[in-house]
């Protein structure tokens, strides 16, 4: 970005390279204490407008930090020397002038580029999983819509508590709302996934409240992916994998290339990155006991099937999954002090996995005769070779994002306008499956003359619309979530001291529930994954408005005080106001105090308020039952007492110490309480009562459901914890030089702060909407603790890394598992080792073996009490329980329920990169 104001006098040139004489590209050159600034081009020189009195600070990764004063100097070469402490200057959480990340108040992880490729994951939040210890994501098994985006989150706060900024600007939340058992259940959060790791120049992440800044979502933090800007440099990289069982092939080429506009007025930087990741199948041997026992079925017919088909048939693990992605990312220098900039992006995503095996003895041709015809197999024993079918789920996902602005200084005053738009559609397939209800046609229905009447006569054959005349594809439909925001911000440097921001946004938001095809829902609907109803569907809209004010004073050059106030109204359920105070102080580059306290909110969203659907789920020891998810602004909520949903509210506190103890260590240490009132859940499945005559029986009843949920204002939490990051750089190790740096979450706190908050109804039927089932997902299915401990070794052209990543226990309280029982999932260190060898300039060759001792998930049952002991000590309960959690061992490595890290064991990829 190049920008100049009135009291600019002078223009400085000059050359950036490295102790070697090197050029460096894409170096941040920036006026201190304002946002004017540059980079570097493809030859190092670059150019800038500054006052005389001014001191440019040189910046770049990897790379240590120079500041020199201007002092009336037109030109100014500099070298950069490698192998200290970055310090570079961050934009998330400042809404007035950018600082270091040592001067910043608040706790912010930066991450170039480099280090997500080097991880060898193959998408952007699985390099973040291994990469930052308070984030944590993992695939789930089986969870229909679920396959198509991971539920992500950050200090054990849900997905929909972390704001995910691109170059600043808000992101569009995914269409897809999290409702089965599985971390992030009844939330939504941005597919981080879908973006592109060739197109991220850096990420910085703040770990801590930010919703004074931002507005709603930033409770737990807030996640800033800032765009490759660099006009002259781009590569080309070739990607290939592969798991040690021979599954789960992957490939993939992406292309990043930057071209300047005009005479270095301005660039254009591109991506484009193709993929396909095939099937890994990790299947658990099925026990034939447990499924005669569950399914009502003969132990022979069941044990002769699973001669045939140990694992009963099911695939669980990775899916298939097929993604083009595009970003491209735009700046323009109109005059000295104006510039255009614009970013776009757009995801399209296939997904391809399956629905749990429908066994013979589970969908029998005595009860459904048209499977024969539907289904022929190589079964002995029933009619037409009859051997069961497996559903299939497929979705489609498109996501796009984009932004168009332009950043002025008039008269000393900063402005930055933009409008910012995005959207996110997923639509689903249903394929060899079935609509085995009974539905029939009313214009098949005749009296006995024949004239066309409709008559209460017999039913014809013809009248007959599924079972045996079903289709065997469905078209479920889909969601669709879209938004388009408006901001203005604007600062100026008041003096050497102080410095003032304030700015608005408005926003409107549209969620959209896009109807199925008929057959999908008629009278029950597609066996395995029911299609959106009419009267479920719709389109839903809101629009919000806020406006904020920040003032930052550098009491001296060590202490500064830091403010910032939000006012916040939205057009569905009210307004908001909240703030955040924050300060610093420096006793020595080695030793940093700083802390922050504030407040924050989550509005909910439009998924939360008006999503309403029947929900297929595995119900342990009840197989798959029908639920209903009933919307806060129906009857049927009206009818249950459902209150309206309102936002959450939070109270944040971080204190934290840092600093560099010389050229080569640096620390950080920060500890965090974060309270949430008014959480809003997605409630546990409410049944029938015992009296049977309520107005919950009564709104079950007459919609076939076996149970119904709804989301609810219901808890209030406290999370607390420990954020630690050392890093030791450069040390000599025989002709190269070594890095080392461990990093660390512990969670001290993590659990509901007071009673549920039930409504009336529920309350009297001696029901809970959370019951440990829940709990177990809010509080104890995150690792309690993380760590990541990582050496990097450089020598002449070869880099060895070798990063061991730590995943603490995390315990579970499943449906219908005994209470005084609970499972835990054992410690496990993850180990990746990492090869990367320049063979040319221009060329790279790398090689990642990700979990290359092959560790996998583990878990056990612990006794809660002496009856749990009990009953651990007779094998054949503790049988009994754990095929009620892993249905009959289908999913006997991570139960149904989930796990912390991936079952896929090791993974072997390859890359070439070659730059252009």
């Amino acid at each position: 970005m190049n920008v100049s104001i009135n009291r600019y006098q002078n223009v400085v040139t000059g050359k950036v390279t490295d102790e070697n004489g090197i050029a460096l590209a894409g170096v941040n050159i920036l006026e201190k204490g304002t946002s004017n600034g540059t980079t570097s081009d493809f030859d190092g020189n670059y150019s800038i407008s500054v006052a005389n009195d001014a001191t440019l600070v040189f910046s770049y990764i990897g790379f240590g930090t120079n500041e020199i004063k201007v002092a009336g100097q037109s030109t100014i070469n500099v070298t950069l020397s490698e192998g200290v402490q970055l310090e570079e200057f961050i934009v998330v959480g400042s809404r007035t002038a950018p600082r270091s990340n040592t001067d910043t108040p608040l706790p912010v992880d930066v991450l170039p580029a480099k280090e997500l490729t080097s991880t060898g994951q193959v998408t952007f939040d699985k390099a973040l999983q291994y990469k930052i210890p308070s984030f944590n994501t993992v695939q789930t098994p089986v969870n229909d819509a679920t396959s198509l985006l991971d539920p992500y989150e950050i200090r054990n706060m849900g997905p929909s508590r972390t704001l995910i900024l691109i170059n600043g600007k808000r992101k569009n939340l995914s269409a897809l709302l999290y409702t089965q058992t599985s971390p992030g259940r009844g939330e939504t959060g941005a597919d981080i996934s879908a973006i592109p790791t060739d197109a991220i120049k850096r990420v910085e992440i703040l770990r801590d409240g930010a919703s004074a800044q931002y507005g709603s979502d930033a409770i737990a933090g807030v996640m800033n992916i800032i765009l490759k800007d660099s006009p002259e440099t781009g590569s080309a990289t070739l990607r290939g994998g592969i798991t040690s069982e021979g599954d789960g092939e992957m490939y993939g080429i992406a292309v990043n290339n930057g071209t300047p506009i005009g005479d270095d007025k301005g660039f254009v930087n591109y991506t484009v990155d193709l993929s396909k990741v095939n099937l890994a199948n990790r299947p658990g041997t099925v026990d034939a006991e447990g499924e005669a026992g569950d399914f009502g079925a003969d132990l022979a017919t069941v044990q002769e099937f699973l001669g045939r088909r140990p694992d009963a048939g099911n695939i669980n693990g990775s899916p298939e999954t097929a993604a083009a992605k595009f970003s491209a990312n735009f700046g323009y220098d109109i005059s000295d002090n104006t510039e255009l900039y614009a970013n776009a992006a757009y995801v399209y995503k296939n997904v391809n996995s399956f629905a749990n095996y429908r066994t013979p003895y589970w969908r029998t041709v005595d009860d459904f005769p048209y499977l024969a015809d539907f289904f022929p197999g190589n079964n002995p024993n029933t009619a037409g070779g009859y051997d069961g079918y497996l559903p299939t789920f497929e979705g489609l996902l498109s996501d796009y994002n984009g932004t168009v602005g332009f950043r002025s200084t008039i008269n000393d005053w900063n402005v930055d306008l933009s409008f910012t738009t995005g959207g996110n559609l997923q639509t689903y397939k249903v394929n060899n499956s079935h609509n085995r209800n009974f539905v029939y046609s009313p214009s098949t229905w005749v009296d006995a003359n024949g004239n066309g009447t409709i008559d209460d006569g017999e039913v014809t054959e013809s009248s007959q619309l599924y079972r045996e005349n079903s289709p065997r594809s469905f078209d479920p439909g889909g969601t669709r979530f879209s938004h388009n925001v408006g901001n203005i911000d604007i600062s100026r440097l008041l003096s050497d001291k102080v410095s003032i921001g304030f700015g608005a946004e408005f926003r409107t938001e549209t969620f959209e529930v896009i109807e199925g095809g008929l057959a999908s829902y008629d009278g029950g609907g597609a066996d395995s994954f029911a299609g959106n109803t009419p009267q479920n569907s719709g389109k839903f809209n809101r629009y919000n408005i806020g406006g904020y004010f920040s003032l930052d004073y550098d009491v001296t050059d060590a202490f500064l005080l830091s403010g910032t106030v939000r006012a916040e109204n939205y057009s569905d359920f009210g307004g908001a106001f909240v703030y955040k105070f924050s300060s610093r102080y420096k006793f020595s580059d080695a030793l940093t105090l700083r802390g922050s306290v504030s407040s924050g909110f989550r509005a909910p969203t439009l998924h939360q308020i008006y999503t309403q659907k029947a929900q297929y789920s595995f119900i342990p020891g009840q197989g798959i039952q029908v639920g209903g998810l009933v919307n806060n602004v129906s009857s049927q909520a009206q009818l249950l007492g459902i209150p309206q949903l309102d936002a959450e509210t939070s109270n944040n506190f971080t204190i934290g110490v840092g600093g560099k103890i010389n050229n080569h260590f640096s620390y950080t240490l920060d500890y965090y309480n974060i309270a949430v009132k008014d959480r809003i859940v997605l409630s546990t499945e409410i049944g029938p009562t015992e009296a049977g005559n309520t107005a919950l029986d009564q709104v079950l009843a007459d919609n076939n459901l076996s149970d119904v949920s709804f989301f609810v204002n219901a808890l209030d939490t406290r999370t607390s914890g420990l954020d630690v990051v050392f890093s030791y750089k450069d040390i000599a190790l025989g002709a190269g030089n070594l890095d080392f740096n461990l990093s660390g979450n512990y969670t001290f706190q993590n659990e509901r702060d007071g009673a549920v908050k039930n409504p009336t109804l529920v309350e009297n039927a001696g029901q809970s909407v959370v019951n440990d089932t829940q709990e177990a997902l809010f509080f104890t299915s995150r690792p309690r603790t993380k760590w990541i401990l990582g050496a990097n070794y450089q020598l002449d052209k070869l880099g060895i890394s070798l990063n061991n990543t730590y995943f603490g226990k995390t315990t579970f309280k499943q449906q219908g598992m005994d209470p005084n029982i609970r499972t835990e999932f054992t410690p496990k260190v993850v180990t990746d080792l990492g090869f990367n060898y320049n063979a040319t300039d221009k060329l790279t060759l790398a090689l990642n073996i990700n979990n290359i001792l092959n560790v996998l998930p583990e878990w056990s049952f612990k006794a809660e009490n002496a009856a749990g002991e009990t009953l651990l000590a007779d094998p054949a309960q503790v049988k009994t329980q754990s095929n009620l959690i892993t249905f009959n061992q289908r999913y006997s490595q991570m139960t149904y329920d989930g796990y912390h890290f991936s079952q896929l064991g090791t993974l072997f990829n390859l890359s070439v990169n070659y730059k252009f």
